[in-house]
């Protein structure tokens, strides 16, 4: 797979071991491998510098066994994004230099699929992008009311305007099951890349009245007037949260 001409790019991969429905996740095993090295190893076919950023010696150890790079974080941040800009704070001192674009890739996603990230990734051959993400047009009929699904609406550019657990636009004149076939509604795929001082700026932001309200941190960023630049994938993504999810994906892995 062809890579990115962006230059000096990281891929971090934020993974604590601590989880309310799946404590040691990033450890559970998929065939012959940990989810933290299937995530790594899809990583690593988009982009040539991957980093885990981790709270937890068990998973640091568990990446350096596979021959991956690996930080060791503090165990204290609130987020994956939080996470990610220590982690890019770090590897400048291993690295010598500092990278220019962060990509944030969620830790518990081991079908990633690497055309993702260059998606991702090109959405910074325009240089006015500060922050960008991914989403996917939701299907005829497909479900969009689930709030554990975030939804994105997006403006003619295809920046992000807001994000939201409820079905946005509400559609006025025609019934709930007609909206997809009317209108375009965008699932969110959690996938980010930043700016490196872009990623340092938005993580000592407070939170906002929107974040708190929707429980969705893209809302601070949006609301103190930064721009997400969002690219349309056609795939969905797989995250993993409880162990039924891993059951899933170790039949999916099986197939």
């Amino acid at each position: 797979m062809k890579k990115s001409g962006v230059k000096r790019l990281a891929g971090i991969i934020p993974a604590r071991y601590e989880s309310s429905r799946f404590p040691g996740k990033p450890l559970a095993t998929i065939g012959n491998k940990t989810m933290i090295q299937r995530v790594y190893e899809q990583t690593l076919q988009a982009l040539d510098l991957v980093y885990v950023a981790t709270d937890d010696r068990r998973i640091l150890d568990a990446v350096v066994s596979f021959g991956g790079k690996a930080v060791l974080t503090s165990a204290d941040h609130k987020s994956g994004t939080d996470r990610c800009a220590e982690a890019a704070s770090l590897i400048p001192a291993e690295l010598g230099y500092s990278p220019d674009i962060i990509i944030n890739i969620q830790g518990d996603e081991p079908f990633i699929k690497p055309e993702q990230i260059s998606l991702l990734i090109s959405c910074f051959n325009d240089r006015a992008v500060e922050i960008a993400t991914l989403a996917r047009k939701a299907r005829p009929g497909e479900d969009i009311f689930n709030p554990n699904h975030p939804k994105v609406i997006l403006d003619s550019k295809n920046n992000a305007i807001y994000f939201s657990r409820a079905a946005i636009p509400y559609y006025r004149d025609a019934e709930v099951y007609e909206w997809t076939h009317k209108h375009s509604y965008y699932k969110h795929i959690g996938l980010y890349a930043f700016r490196t001082e872009i990623l340092k700026k938005i993580t000592l932001l407070p939170q906002s009245p929107l974040e708190k309200a929707e429980s969705l941190e893209q809302n601070r960023w949006l609301e103190n007037g930064f721009r997400i630049r969002t690219a349309i994938t056609e795939w969905e993504s797989f995250g993993i949260d409880t162990p039924g999810d891993l059951e899933k994906a170790k039949s999916l892995f099986e197939k």
